[in-house]
């Protein structure tokens, strides 16, 4: 009974933290290794229990979803979901233990990107590289994507700092456009981790619930912040703590 409320709780709290922020996979993957989910499938089964959240955490933002940068719509999810297989299938073949030594160093990459993704924004715009063009949006775009098949979490800090990167803007429209997108991988990533049978499926049906619930909750009252940069800030501080407490585990 003490596990199943504890994996609700952490699916919540995961729902919620993704549509605010991002990130809510550092309380659901530390959560399914606590329950004795082995690594790889720990991973698998959080990016499968996030998905009903992102879901939920998307039709809030649905009226903010408007892309600022060179590419369609289209375009950025067929390139997302060819990146979602690439990271997945990546996963299937890597080793528990080298997994475990490789996280911290992707939730590190991804909170110094969104930390600074602002100044170098700034900076960009002065050089007159505010557009970057096709090849380099999908460059990103790809290359995100395989991150966000592989490892789900820091997913949307990542997204967010890579839209910054290609010239969005307005804060509440990336947070649509994350939540899209996380759809898309978290959707092609977990069919692949079903296909190899990674999923622990008992595990996986009680966070989802409860990610459902925290994914919608999250986004209404991300919709409600009108000081975006507080939001950054918290973001960059949510991306920081786990890190460490990767590192240090």
């Amino acid at each position: 009974m003490f596990e199943i409320a504890f994996l609700f709780t952490a699916g919540f709290a995961a729902g919620l933290l993704n549509a605010v922020a991002g990130g809510g996979t550092f309380l659901s993957l530390p959560a399914l290794l606590y329950a004795g989910i082995p690594p790889i499938s720990a991973n698998a089964t959080a990016t499968l229990s996030a998905l009903p959240g992102y879901l939920g955490s998307a039709w809030a933002f649905r009226r903010d979803m408007h892309p600022e940068g060179s590419l369609k719509l289209t375009v950025i999810i067929g390139v997302a979901s060819v990146g979602s297989v690439l990271g997945a299938l990546l996963l299937v073949v890597t080793p528990g233990e080298a997994f475990l030594w490789i996280v911290p160093w992707f939730l590190m990459i991804a909170t110094v990107l969104f930390a600074v993704g602002p100044a170098l924004l700034r900076w960009m715009r002065i050089r007159g590289m505010e557009n970057p063009g096709t090849f380099f949006s999908i460059f990103a775009i790809i290359c995100v994507s395989i991150y966000g098949g592989y490892f789900n979490g820091g997913l949307g800090i990542m997204l967010l700092a890579t839209f910054g990167l290609l010239g969005y803007e307005n804060l509440h429209g990336m947070n649509g456009l994350k939540n899209l997108l996380s759809v898309i991988l978290s959707l092609v990533s977990a069919l692949t981790f079903i296909t190899a049978g990674l999923i622990a499926w008992e595990q996986a049906l009680i966070m989802a619930a409860s990610a459902a619930l925290g994914g919608y909750a999250g986004a209404r009252v991300s919709l409600k912040i009108v000081r975006t940069d507080l939001l950054h800030h918290f973001v960059t501080t949510v991306g920081t703590i786990m890190t460490l407490a990767f590192f240090l585990r």
